[in-house]
């Protein structure tokens, strides 16, 4: 089997990657900029299992010709594409009264219009084999959360974006789900979520802890599975029993 995630290069997309290589799956990761990042991982993945084939590509989601050309790169390069999960996410936070144009933008054409634009170039080759795993990963703020109404937009969306997949596609053995985190540490919550929001964390969800990116990692590693065929158009939380962001 032969993956790609996109944002692989660290956080929740590294561990994805790395659970790949362990798993013994070829894996295609995209970045945007920090191609130092992408080395890291690519050497990571090779200590993991130096037998997988596992490449990097620099990819701007927003520009729906550069991800045609690179998912056809990738397509190439690996001849065989099986599941792809679209991981890659971006916050520019900020009141709604406040929020302008441009981070409004930013946010929708990358949460949510480039994953779209990654499936819908993805999805012949998946037809004409007659397989294909979707998984997008969404976020607890789908149901809303306070100063992210662009972000929250985009992980909503996602999910009526999957759940047609699954009912358009769904007898062309093509399956969609979407994993809905709840907090887990990464660099992105790391500069974006206040100390305030990380205590409500701790003393709101139920387990009395964070999430990891090796959680994310394992659950998307059995969607993608042969063990999860009739699992389609479903949403799956994975964030300790807390149901909701602040």
């Amino acid at each position: 089997m032969n993956v790609i995630i996109t944002g692989g290069s660290r956080g929740i997309g590294r561990a994805m990657v790395l659970k790949m290589a362990a798993a013994g799956h070829g894996c295609a990761f995209t970045y945007v900029s920090n191609e130092n990042a992408a080395k890291e991982t690519l050497e990571l993945a090779r200590e993991v299992n130096p037998e997988v084939k596992i490449k990097y590509y620099p990819m701007e989601l927003k520009a729906p010709d550069k991800v045609e050309k690179t998912i056809e790169t990738i397509i190439g390069d690996f001849e065989d594409i099986t599941a792809v999960i679209n991981n890659a996410a971006m916050v520019r936070n900020n009141a709604a009264a406040m929020m302008s144009n441009e981070e409004w933008d930013e946010v929708i054409a990358t949460n949510l219009s480039g994953p779209f634009y990654v499936i819908r170039s993805l999805l012949m080759h998946f037809l004409s084999n007659r397989k294909g795993k979707i998984i997008n990963i969404s976020s607890l703020a789908q149901a809303g959360c306070s100063g992210q109404i662009n972000y929250a937009t985009s992980k909503s969306g996602l999910i009526g974006m999957t759940q047609t997949l699954a009912k358009e596609y769904g007898a062309k053995g093509v399956t969609a789900n979407v994993v809905t985190v709840g907090y887990v540490p990464t660099d992105m919550t790391k500069n974006h979520l206040a100390e305030s929001l990380h205590k409500f964390w701790l003393q709101h969800c139920p387990m009395k802890k964070a999430g990891s990116a090796e959680d994310i990692a394992n659950l998307v590693n059995f969607l993608i599975s042969a063990d999860a065929t009739f699992i389609t158009g479903a949403v799956i939380r994975v964030s300790g029993a807390l149901p909701y962001a602040p």
